[in-house]
Order: C-alpha cells, then sequence, then structure tokens
C-alpha cells in the first residue's frame, strides 16, 4: 500500500475524531461542516480502496492474505459512513460522539492495514 496515502488518512481521521469530540463536549451534534469532514475522510478511503483492490488484481500478495486485507479495507470503508448516518439519527452531542469512535476505529484499521500489506511502502 501506500505509506504516505494510509498515514493522511490516519491524521485525517484522527483530526477528524477531535473535532467531532470538541464538539460532543460543547454538547453539540454533528452539523453540515462534520458532515464535509466525513466526506474528505471517506474520499481518502476510496482513493485506498481502489488502489488496494487494483493491487491486489495485479498480482501483488499482502503478508497476511487478499481475504483479510480486503476484508479490512472494506471496513475501513464502511466505518466513518456508518458512524455518519448513526449521527443522523441521533441529533445529539451522542451523535458526535458517534462520529468520534468511528474516526478513532478508522484510525486503527489503518494501522491494522499497514501491518497486514507488510509494513512497507510502494
Amino acid at each position: 500500500m501506500l505509506d504516505a496515502l494510509t498515514i493522511a488518512i490516519g491524521v485525517a481521521a484522527l483530526a477528524l475524531a477531535a473535532w467531532c469530540g470538541f464538539a460532543a463536549y460543547r454538547d453539540q451534534p454533528t452539523k453540515d461542516w462534520h458532515f464535509i469532514g466525513m466526506a474528505v475522510v471517506t474520499l481518502l478511503v476510496l482513493v485506498q480502496l481502489a488502489i488496494g483492490l487494483v493491487r491486489l488484481a495485479q498480482g501483488e500478495k499482502p503478508d497476511e492474505g487478499g481475504v483479510i486485507f480486503t476484508a479490512y479495507l472494506l471496513g475501513a470503508f464502511a466505518s466513518v459512513p456508518a458512524a455518519g448516518l448513526l449521527s443522523l439519527s441521533e441529533r445529539t452531542k451522542w451523535g458526535s460522539v458517534t462520529v468520534a469512535a468511528g474516526a478513532v476505529v478508522l484510525a486503527v484499521l489503518e494501522v491494522r492495514l499497514h501491518d497486514i500489506w507488510g509494513g512497507t511502502g510502494a
């Protein structure tokens, strides 16, 4: 995988988590700006998903197997949008907490994806 992209996604996810965590601290639900932030993070993960699937299709093999790698790619892609949808149903500070938690999960998944691939860059 691309180390720079993985790091960018991890940093963006943690920034989103901090931003939504601060909103929760201030007793605010997710707002339009938070959804724009979620869209940016999701777009980065979509790029990673495409690159990962292309590299698998080209015959490259992750150290821990293609199935587990693909599962983690799909989980990473779904984590922030799923949290965003849940935050729409909970229009209190707990919606912001949900997005912050989803973003932290994404950051952890990025570390794991790096390990599954083999920890080396492209």
